[in-house]
């Protein structure tokens, strides 16, 4: 028997159970992503006109990306409803370009050595270039008026453009000046360095051209003189910026910064304004960040944005880490500050793995000082029930379940055939509860769910229970519900793979 008939005849057009990773789950992203939601789904979300901080520790295929991509989604909705009142999101989920300039930035042969040196402040780096560098996109793709902003924040919003833009579609230096232009912020004619420079060349040479004795080779090399003077401011703010680029680039050790186009991106701004930013520079640590934030947060204020949340995922993913525990901690730990998740205006959303949790609960009292996940909306673990996992399927297959068409017809991919099962899907749609034996009983049934723990382990078993099920049946002779032989069959044989894996002897 085909896997096709025994869903169509249940009146479901395709396998939901087939994709096991959320970020490429098209049922889920299409069909799932307002409507099935983890029970815990009110205390990670909060309110998005108040944004608030939640910590999160799940295993693998326990739903962490499923909730980030869900959080996206909802936030996406309320800023198109409430475009007055936004909400800028953050997702701080690819780690490795910043581990890997981090670690050339110290020329750090041991990975080891990089996530010790790790610290808050290179978390905050990383974020405020995610979220500059996707606000430059904005603004360029949407056309904003930048008239709205005071000149101080237009001042702003070219220093953090300067200081974090990691645009890779085309030059940096290009999309600054666009920028600056956009912004009218300090014209060309309003360089006092150029003015000074310029006036002076343009003086000698009027006076070249007005008295003839003047150009003698004689006098010539003398007049020399005043135009070097006049250039002399320019190339004092030249070194300035050089050796401000300089300072930066040590600072901002997990971007690639090119001090050269920094440099001149600097000269845009006086000294005094230079003098009084809190520039990331080697000698200063987070404070000065944090100055830098409240920068970022002014200006999306002014232009429709009251708040600002930061989705951090994936942790056990980048090619330093290899999903080592341990050095999840080291990259991690850091951010678990109560000043920075607390700040005002920011909500932080940390979907962790649970092995991180153990780490936690051995931490001593200064570090929860320090943390404060009393205050932090914790959920721990990220846990799925029997009947949770129940629903979640039942819910998937009515995702999937085929629609009649205006004429009777099955829409989908089962509209060849003519599904039994068709009416009762325009009302409450299948259940897994139709797809197995009555002889298995509900408790049963919700027993066994609940001993695979995860939305991906119950995927991965209901498919290949379906598949086990389709095998041992001809076309000719179908039969349309999982006997309670098979069920324990497979059941066994999946929780057996599963054990292996929790050992580290399978591949899950």
């Amino acid at each position: 028997m085909k896997t096709e008939q025994f869903l169509q005849h249940h009146g479901i057009k395709s396998n939901p159970f087939s994709e096991e990773d959320a970020q490429t789950d098209t049922v889920f992203k299409r069909q799932c992503l307002f409507t099935i939601h983890h029970p815990a789904w009110n205390k990670f979300f909060g309110s998005p006109a108040d944004p608030s901080t939640a910590l999160v520790f799940g295993e693998k295929g326990s739903g962490k990306t499923a909730l980030r991509l869900q959080a996206a989604a909802e936030f996406e909705d309320f800023n198109q409803a409430n475009p007055s009142e936004r909400v800028f999101v953050i997702s701080y989920d690819d780690f490795n370009p910043y581990l890997d300039h981090f670690r050339a930035a110290i020329r750090a042969a041991d990975p080891g050595d990089v996530l010790r040196r790790w610290q808050l402040q290179d978390h905050m780096d990383a974020i405020l270039s995610l979220g500059v560098t996707q606000l430059i996109d904005l603004l360029t793709t949407e056309k904003v008026d930048l008239s709205v902003l005071s000149l101080d924040q237009r001042r702003d919003l070219l220093l953090l453009a300067a200081l974090y833009d990691a645009s890779i579609g085309e030059p940096i230096e290009r999309r600054w000046s666009r920028l600056r232009r956009r912004s009218g912020f300090r014209p060309l004619w309003s360089r006092r360095d150029l003015q000074i420079g310029f006036g002076t060349t343009l003086v000698v040479i009027a006076l070249i051209a007005a008295f003839p004795l003047l150009r003698s080779w004689s006098v010539l090399p003398w007049l020399l003189v005043p135009v070097l003077a006049g250039w002399i401011y320019w190339g004092w703010r030249l070194l300035r910026a050089e050796w401000y680029a300089r300072d930066i680039r040590k600072g901002l050790k997990v971007l690639s910064r090119d001090s050269s186009a920094l440099r001149w991106e600097l000269l845009w701004f006086k000294p005094t304004e230079l003098g009084g930013q809190p520039l990331p520079t080697p000698a200063r640590r987070a404070e000065e960040r944090y100055e830098l934030l409240r920068k970022f947060q002014g200006v999306l204020g002014t232009l429709g944005y009251g708040g600002i949340i930061v989705l951090i995922d994936r942790v056990d993913e980048p090619q330093q880490i290899q999903g080592d525990p341990f050095k999840m901690r080291a990259l991690i730990w850091p951010l678990l500050d109560h000043k920075f998740l607390r700040h005002p205006g920011i909500g932080v959303k940390l979907l962790l793995p649970i092995e991180l949790a153990y780490y936690l609960e051995k931490e001593d009292k200064e570090f929860y000082d320090r943390a404060r996940p009393d205050k932090l909306n914790m959920i721990k673990p990220l846990r799925w029930t029997g009947p949770s996992l129940y629903d979640l399927a039942s819910d998937r297959l009515r995702a999937c379940r085929i629609v009649p068409s205006a004429n009777g017809e099955p829409v989908g991919d089962g509209a060849d055939a003519v599904p039994s099962a068709v009416a009762d899907a325009e009302h409450d749609g299948p259940r897994l509860r139709n797809l197995v034996d009555e002889t298995i009983s509900d408790d049963y049934l919700k027993d066994a769910l609940g001993n695979l723990r995860t939305p991906r382990h119950l995927f991965k078993f209901l498919h290949r229970l379906i598949e086990e099920h389709c095998q041992r049946h001809t076309a000719d002779q179908p039969r349309w519900a999982v006997d309670h032989d098979t069920f324990r069959t497979a059941f066994a044989s999946y929780m057996r793979d599963l054990e292996a894996f929790d050992r580290g002897y399978g591949h899950g």
